[in-house]
């Protein structure tokens, strides 16, 4: 169990979702214990010991956009509804307790609340993720918390602009110093197109590690596959990219076995853009700006309720179109295939990017590049034409937020 705590904490640090030395992970098997800095371990134990569970990860994020997110909501709030699709999907809220609210119950009340979710937003302390059956599942709700509070801050802002005293100050770090440049230079790829096995795996295995090192996906999600004549090598549902070896199924074109009953949920999508598009390879990650921008929209009168699996419409950012769609089974294998055969890129509603190459990786890795580097200029665009001409705000600018400038 200790080793699985030693990679899941190394895991957060590489992410950079967590502080150096404020992650705590607790587990209770046979015995009940944590391992990690205090006082997140006193913590994570206490609350684990109130939970019917077998992991819990505490930790403080580098960026302070979930205390933000609290101080924005309204009075009466006690939790926050980010749209994108992780959070949708997976945590379909996330509640969160103030400062002032916190007392010697604190633990309970924290316990409380995982009953019914997976993860929690405790102000000042940090982001609490429950696993109900491995510290993986743990790992993987802390992440799914720290990718939805990153996206909903930033479509946050677009909307209000800075609130706070030392907001947006804090926020110039985050974009000078946090937000790494994004570039393919120094990566190695096979050369297409890819015909055998062996080396099909191996650069399945090394393009998915550069994709989650490049951050253009967060946790576990994504997915990667290539084609071989009759067969389509894809990441196994619930796989994380960056640990692909033994993880990656070879399944039949024409779906003629059961194999592909361990593969990514988006199996039927991947086929579907390699029967139209005549494609070798294809990229799926969940990079954050295209994440937020593809949930920009200048519609006024539109009579669709849930957009992220109803609106008709094609948009664009840029060159790449964005559709709707519900994951799995459903709308992306409807909506993607025709949209993505030209440009070789598309973006889903608040859920990521597909990318194609006709032979390797080189391609679709550099598309999903272009695509969040395009999408990341454009929102700063955005944003510094908000911050420039701001409206008139209600709130009150003498609200202190507290902003730890070395976080960052």
């Amino acid at each position: 169990m200790r080793d699985q705590i030693a990679r899941y904490s190394a895991k957060l640090l590489a992410d950079r979702s967590a502080i150096p030395g404020t992650i705590a992970i607790a587990v209770q098997d046979d015995l009940l214990f944590a391992v990690g800095g205090e006082p997140e371990a006193t913590l994570a134990e206490q609350i684990l010991g109130e939970l019917d569970a077998l992991a819990l990860v505490v930790a403080r994020p580098p960026l302070p956009f979930a205390d933000l997110l609290i101080r924005r909501s309204s009075p009466e709030s006690r939790q926050i509804v980010p749209n994108d699709t992780e959070n949708r999907t997976f945590l379909h809220d996330i509640p969160f307790i103030r400062a002032e609210e916190q007392d010697s119950n604190l633990a309970k009340r924290i316990a409380g609340l995982l009953g019914g979710r997976k993860g929690v937003i405790v102000e000042g302390v940090g982001l609490v993720a429950v696993g109900s059956i491995t510290v993986e599942q743990a790992y993987i709700n802390y992440s799914s918390v720290f990718h939805s509070t990153f996206v909903k801050y930033l479509q946050d802002l677009l909307d209000e602009g800075f609130l706070f005293p030392g907001e947006e100050e804090n926020f110039g770090a985050f974009r000078r110093e946090w937000l790494l440049p994004l570039t393919a230079d120094g990566l190695a790829f096979r050369s297409g197109p890819l015909e055998h096995r062996e080396g099909i795996l191996d650069e399945l295995a090394t393009v998915g590690r550069y994709t989650v090192e490049r951050g253009l996906v967060d946790s576990f999600f994504g997915n990667i596959s290539c084609r071989c004549g009759g067969l389509i090598y894809i990441s196994q549902t619930g796989a994380s990219l960056d640990a692909l070896p033994g993880c990656i199924d070879p399944v039949p074109f024409d779906n003629s076995s059961t194999t592909g009953i361990t593969a990514s949920s988006e199996l039927l999508a991947h086929r579907r853009i390699y029967e139209s598009s005549g494609v070798g390879t294809i990229l799926h990650g969940h990079p954050r700006f295209a994440v937020v921008m593809s949930m920009l929209c200048q519609e006024t009168e539109c009579r669709v309720d849930d957009c992220w699996k109803e609106c008709p419409k094609v948009r664009y950012l840029d060159d790449t179109p964005v559709v709707a769609g519900e994951i799995g089974a459903g709308g992306l294998a409807r909506k993607v295939p025709p949209v993505i055969a030209g440009p070789g890129k598309a973006i889903v509603f608040g859920h990521g990017v597909f990318t194609t190459g006709t032979e390797g990786f080189r391609e679709p890795l550099q598309r999903m590049i272009d695509v969040e580097n395009w999408c990341r200029d454009e929102y700063f665009r955005r944003l510094d034409r908000v911050t420039l001409h701001p409206a008139s705000k209600s709130v009150d600018k003498n609200a202190a937020v507290e902003v730890k400038r070395g976080s960052i």
